[in-house]
Parts: C-alpha cells; sequence; structure tokens
C-alpha cells in the first residue's frame, strides 16, 4: 500500500513542463528521491496513464502519484559538539565554523562533522534533503577554513537556498592571507575550474573547466611577503580562491596543496590554510529578507597577522 497519494490538477492555460517538475513545484516537502522511486515503480499517472517523469504535460488533467516510504540507509548521529551559532530561526540556521571541522561525513571522516554538531544541536531538526550524510546543507566549506556557513532546516528552505546560491543571488566574501604582494591592489580571477587530470583531489585553471569568477582587493601588504587579501566569490567552485590565488603566484599561506613553501616566511609558523568567510548575505527563503551576516576573524588567524607584522 502506498505511504501517500499526491494528486495535481494542471488548469487549462498553465505552462507545458516535465512531470516531475511539476510536482515538485506544487509539493516542496516531497523529496526528489520519493518522487523517483514513484516514477521507476510505474505509480505516476497523467489522466490513468502511467508516465515516466520525463513525460511533458501540454493539457489540463490529472496528475496523480502513489508514494512509498523510502527507506533510508541510517545516516550521521547527532553529537554533543560546541557550535559558534551567528543566527538561527525555524528556517535556518548560520554557524561560525571553526578550522579543522569537516562541514559533512564523506570517506574518511569522523564523527565530528558540522552536520553531526547540527543534529545535535537542532535535536535532529535538519532538511530531509542531502539525507543520510548531508542532511540541511546546501553549500560547504574546506575542513580548514573558517567562518560562515548556511544551512537549511526545512525542506522548503532548502529549495530556496540552492536556487538563491545556483542564482548567484548572494553575497559571499572571505579574507585570505598570501605569499608576497600583487602588483595590483585589485582585479578578477575569472580562470575556469575543473578537476585536475592528474591529481585527483586537487582541482586546476583548465580550458573545460567550469566558469568560476573571484574579485579580490589587498587590504594590506606585510612588507612584500604576505599580503591581508580580500575575495569576493560569484560562483562556488572548489577550492576556489585557493587556485584562483595560486595561479596569480600568490598561494594562501599554509596551503602546500597549491603551492605554499613554508621556507618562503623564515621564523613564521603558520597553523592551516588561512582562508576565512567573513561575510554572507542570502535572502531569507520565507521572509524574502536578504540577512547579513559577519564573522570577525578568528583568534589564529589575528595571531597570524600579528606575527607578520612584527
Amino acid at each position: 500500500m502506498p505511504d501517500r497519494i499526491i494528486e495535481f490538477s494542471v488548469p487549462a492555460g498553465a505552462k507545458s513542463g516535465r512531470a516531475d517538475k511539476l510536482f515538485a513545484a506544487a509539493f516542496d516537502d516531497i523529496s526528489r528521491v520519493r518522487l523517483q522511486k514513484a516514477f521507476d515503480a510505474d505509480q505516476v499517472t497523467f489522466d490513468g496513464v502511467i508516465i515516466d517523469k520525463r513525460f511533458k504535460v501540454n493539457r489540463p488533467g490529472l496528475l496523480r502519484a502513489e508514494l512509498e516510504t523510502v527507506e533510508m540507509r541510517e545516516g550521521p548521529k547527532a553529537v554533543d559538539i560546541p557550535l559558534n551559532i551567528i543566527y538561527e530561526d525555524e528556517s535556518i540556521v548560520v554557524v561560525n565554523k571553526p578550522a579543522g571541522m569537516v562541514t559533512h561525513p564523506g570517506s574518511g571522516t569522523g564523527d565530528d562533522t558540522l552536520v553531526h554538531a547540527l543534529l545535535h544541536h537542532t535535536n535532529g531538526g535538519l532538511s530531509s534533503i542531502g539525507a543520510p550524510d548531508r542532511p540541511g546543507i546546501v553549500h560547504r566549506l574546506d575542513k580548514e577554513t573558517t567562518g560562515l556557513i548556511v544551512a537549511a532546516k526545512t525542506d522548503r528552505a532548502y529549495h530556496k537556498l540552492v536556487a538563491s546560491f545556483s542564482a548567484r543571488e548572494t553575497y559571499k566574501r572571505y579574507r585570505a592571507l598570501v605569499i608576497g604582494t600583487p602588483r595590483k591592489t585589485a582585479g578578477t580571477c575569472d580562470g575556469p575550474i575543473g578537476r585536475h587530470s592528474v591529481h585527483r583531489t586537487r582541482m586546476a585553471i583548465m580550458a573545460l573547466g567550469k566558469e568560476a569568477k573571484t574579485d579580490w582587493s589587498v587590504e594590506h601588504s606585510f612588507g612584500g611577503q604576505a599580503s591581508l587579501i580580500s575575495c569576493v566569490i560569484h560562483t562556488g567552485r572548489t577550492h576556489q580562491i585557493r587556485v584562483h590565488m595560486s595561479s596569480m603566484n600568490h598561494p594562501l599561506l599554509g596551503d602546500t596543496t597549491y603551492g605554499y613553501k613554508p621556507s618562503r616566511l623564515k621564523g613564521v609558523t603558520v597553523p592551516r590554510v588561512m582562508l576565512h568567510s567573513t561575510e554572507l548575505h542570502v535572502e531569507h527563503p520565507e521572509h524574502d529578507e536578504m540577512m547579513e551576516f559577519v564573522a570577525p576573524l578568528p583568534a589564529d588567524f589575528k595571531a597570524m597577522v600579528d606575527q607578520l607584522t612584527v
């Protein structure tokens, strides 16, 4: 027996569209996985005729789907890990992530990811989308990167946030410490980024990569040996700032993956890749209000600046 039956009457004059997208728009509490299961099991009909998800609805009629409960494999457990919560309401939670914390479980991770901590903090109240390993996660920060990250507590919030990030309606500013000082005080790096053809854990600028754009400006130069850089990213490619700054021959301090050499800074101890997500503007998924969040530089970043200033 189906766990739930949903029906949608396509009105006259409605724009034509694929059946799965019409369902998704009409029932934003239904996950894509659950809908896909119904299509795979021939449990979706249009005016009584079985259809697949690619079926294009171009006339009035009744869409009907019998949904079964989707049994998900067991996901991460809630773990009591302290979090620096910047903002929270019924729809979203914004965290100032510490260095060393992985965003979500994956190969080789433990039970100390941001997802584990958020599951405890929200008492399991994260969006089911992305489960089991990535419930509520709409974007990510690298393990050593600190700063602002937003997660969805409802499926509606998840869809709205993902759409905002995809449409580049968010504002994301980072601060980084890099080797040397660029000749210009500001500029844009827009080299397309893809996975390295040989070193598969690395990214690289390549002709067939995905579009990537980073606006950067020099906030302060430490005698030419290093600089504090502000970066605004218009796209969200993996390792984007790290790859772009390295391509300019100014790799981030501590980023040995992309060219940093400890010998470049005599007598200076670099604790990690020095990158911090300092400012995030995102439209609230329920209130349609642009919300602005700021996270000050963490203690280890400030200590690094102090070392360079001496």
